[in-house]
């Protein structure tokens, strides 16, 4: 009896374990999604004169740069998810779960950038953006540690050092998004050019991470 309960068990967590593939494909077109609102917020009032056009177009300037900031900051992220999924071989319901919580701040990321167009030199709306991306961002590290500690769910058990180099480039951007929100009372613009250059960030500490042997190896496993 205590044999086949052990078989039911061992059954079961088969059964929980999947494919990543429906993952996958799901966590796209929620990114697909959330790209595409971000450029429905960009909108020019019609039949106006030059001078009407020349004024609108100054208006939405700030929701321009709140667009390429955010087309950014969610293309990084989905790298570094398509990245991460290159490595799993098999999800189990907590990475389901993790996944779907890391989705949840950045399918507010419209919203965030909506705000920060409209609003683009309040402090406030700067630091609900920056408060949005530190949930991704922090959403992204979880996930990533849970991952890498059950080697079971990946292709390749990675090393400690690897593991490390994960971490720190999934949690770098906190500290970035921490300093924005803190000048955005004095330094609205240098706040928005410190979320412009999150993504910017990132690959260059790839590239440096692949000058040097120690590092290469795992720095091409990111994009």
């Amino acid at each position: 009896m205590g044999s086949q309960d052990q078989v039911d068990e061992g059954g079961a967590a088969a059964r929980r374990r999947g494919d990543p593939d429906r993952v996958k494909a799901f966590t796209d077109g929620v990114f697909a999604i959330i790209i595409t609102i971000l450029v429905l917020e960009i909108g020019v009032p019609a039949d106006l004169s030059e001078q009407g056009l020349r004024e609108s177009l100054d208006e939405i300037g700030a929701t321009l740069w709140a667009w390429v900031i955010s087309f950014l900051i969610v293309g990084m992220y989905w790298v570094w998810h398509r990245d991460l999924f290159a490595q799993i071989r098999l999800v189990n319901r907590d990475v389901v779960w993790l996944n779907l919580i890391f989705l949840l701040p950045v399918s507010l990321i419209p919203f965030a950038a909506a705000l920060l167009g409209e609003y683009h030199d309040e402090a406030i709306a700067l630091q609900i953006y920056g408060g949005t991306l530190i949930l991704a961002s922090l959403a992204r590290v979880a996930m990533y540690w849970y991952v890498m500690r059950r080697p079971q769910l990946l292709w390749s058990e990675p090393s400690r050092k690897g593991e490390r180099i994960g971490l720190a480039l999934a949690a770098a951007p906190v500290a970035v998004y921490l300093v924005a929100m803190a000048i955005a009372d004095v330094a609205p613009t240098a706040s928005l050019a410190l979320y412009l250059g999150v993504p910017f960030l990132y690959f260059v500490l790839i590239t440096l991470l692949r000058q040097h042997p120690e590092t290469r190896d795992t720095a091409d496993e990111y994009s």
